[in-house]
């Protein structure tokens, strides 16, 4: 509940510094920018899972192919109340995952070839259990909407650069604001509105990793998994695009440092592990309690 309230504020402040730099500027350029970042965030929106699975050549993996996997799945999503959601499998030697599709009845899991050599099956179960979750939580929905209006804000941002550059500033000045103070707005604005998008992600993470532990019963599965992934994604790079490192189990970049690690996607691993392994000791003291009650 913690986390879905924080997920909402979240996005509430990104609506608001949308609307307040829009309101900046005047409502032409809010009306003008907010559509054009609608327009292009809906396509993306439902085009978003073929795109991403063409990007990392994933391909269907059978139930031949992966008979307990097939059925792993099956078993979660039955846990979870969801439509099975497609597998997919990335021909890559990292080890990760993802979850895509616009809601329950398109969902795919698709799981890279590094994760099922280096994972057992607990571990992978838990893994399984995450991506699910996702697909449950209708995560892929919420961050379209994140980056709908992060996008609007860059747009219009962009826009009054442009503007800036090219004797732009007469019309400012007209209505009584500030060139340099627009500029600069339109300078810190982007990096805001990038700065709660990641952290719309790294909440929906953490849900995630709660709902994944309820579905498995068995919180230590998936903190064993993260641990191993962490340390897989810092020593074999993944080929993979900035844009989508958000989809995966772990940051794809583990390994590098820089605004790449600065812009992280993902919560800390260590942070992850250990709320991880504190529901596994509630849970513990939960079914002792149980226990001694019968």
């Amino acid at each position: 509940m913690l986390n879905q309230l924080k997920t909402v504020l979240l996005l509430g402040a990104l609506s608001a510094l949308l609307i307040g730099f829009g309101g900046w500027l005047g409502a032409g350029y809010l009306y003008l920018f907010a559509s054009l970042a609608l327009l292009l965030n809906v396509g993306a929106y439902f085009f978003s899972d073929r795109l991403v699975l063409a990007m990392h050549r994933a391909q269907p993996l059978s139930r031949e192919q992966a008979p307990a996997l097939h059925r792993m799945v099956e078993e979660l999503a039955g846990r979870a109340r969801i439509p099975v959601p497609r597998l997919f499998l990335i021909p890559a030697p990292y080890a990760n995952a993802f979850a895509t599709g616009r809601n329950p009845e398109r969902g795919v899991v698709a799981v890279t070839e590094g994760i099922l050599h280096q994972l057992g099956e607990r571990e992978l179960r838990g893994v399984i259990a995450h991506e699910i979750a996702h697909i449950k939580n209708r995560d892929i929905l919420i961050s379209t909407v994140a980056a709908t209006i992060a996008s609007a804000i860059t747009y219009i941002a962009n826009a009054v650069q442009f503007s800036a550059l090219f004797g732009g500033s007469n019309q400012d000045e007209e209505e009584g604001g500030s060139p340099v103070g627009s500029f600069v707005l339109a300078m810190v604005a982007p990096i805001a509105a990038t700065l709660i998008q990641l952290a719309v992600s790294r909440s929906r993470e953490y849900l995630a990793d709660e709902t994944a532990a309820h579905l498995t019963g068995d919180p230590l599965a998936l903190a064993s998994a993260l641990e191993t992934l962490h340390q897989s994604a810092e020593v074999v790079p993944a080929a993979v695009a900035p844009a989508t490192a958000s989809l995966f189990i772990v940051n794809p970049f583990a390994g590098r440092g820089g605004l790449l690690r600065l812009f992280s996607t993902h919560p800390p691993a260590e942070e992850r592990i250990a709320r991880l392994e504190a529901m596994s000791r509630d849970l513990d003291h939960r079914r002792k309690r149980s226990l001694f009650a019968a």
